[in-house]
């Protein structure tokens, strides 16, 4: 059976779902992470719920079936039937790995207490992270154990580029493709990762364990 790993790396190198309105229901890769993964006419829940449960609560839920998996009415009965925080729904963004240094100066950060770097905490494991002037980059293994990437530029310093030199430098630093979690609404963090050449492949509902918020 195909994991949400796989549905993941094959994204990441433009390999979709079918388009064709149906919705996959696989298991969570890990206990911390469940949720939704919308890609173009198909959707990927990740749970360890009975996947009757998805199906039959999707049905009953009165939209378009397209948008039904991020349907407010759905992603409320998913969290209260898990027990589970979500805090919003992301743009997925990805970006694959690229030759050479980092063309920006990085620090590498063994234990800090920056308030990016405990939340990357909570949320990933295999945290690192790296400072640079005005600004830290964090990687972290997330959802399905993909890698994942966030910044925080200082407010002094921003509409500088540097945002945009951080999320490129990180490239620099993967060996596999690069993933982002965007609010659709942070209009600046969007136009940043695009800029930087990362591509939106979909959107993600994600629940956390208690545990984690």
């Amino acid at each position: 059976m195909e994991t949400l790993r796989d549905i993941l790396d094959a994204a990441a190198c433009g390999v979709f779902p079918p388009a064709d309105g149906r919705t996959t229901v696989l298991p969570q890769a890990c206990d911390r992470d469940a949720g939704v993964l919308s890609f173009t006419a198909h959707s990927v829940v990740f749970t360890d719920e009975d996947p009757r449960w998805v199906y039959d609560t999707l049905a009953a839920t009165r939209c378009d079936a397209l948008a039904a998996t991020m349907n407010p009415l759905f992603l409320a009965a998913f969290i209260e039937r898990t027990g589970r925080t979500s805090e919003t729904i992301d743009a997925m963004l990805v970006g694959s790995p690229l030759p050479g240094r980092p063309p920006l100066s990085l620090t590498e950060i063994e234990d800090g207490d920056h308030p990016r770097i405990v939340y990357a905490r909570r949320r990933r494991d295999e945290v690192r992270a790296w400072e640079a002037d005005g600004g830290v980059l964090v990687l972290g293994r997330g959802v399905a154990g993909r890698l994942e990437v966030s910044v925080e530029v200082d407010e002094g310093v921003r509409h500088r580029g540097l945002g945009r030199a951080m999320v490129t430098a990180a490239r620099h630093l993967a060996t596999e493709p690069l993933w982002a979690q965007v609010s659709p609404g942070n209009a600046r963090s969007m136009r940043t990762f695009q800029a930087a050449g990362y591509r939106p492949v979909g959107s993600e509902a994600l629940l956390l364990s208690a545990r984690a918020g």
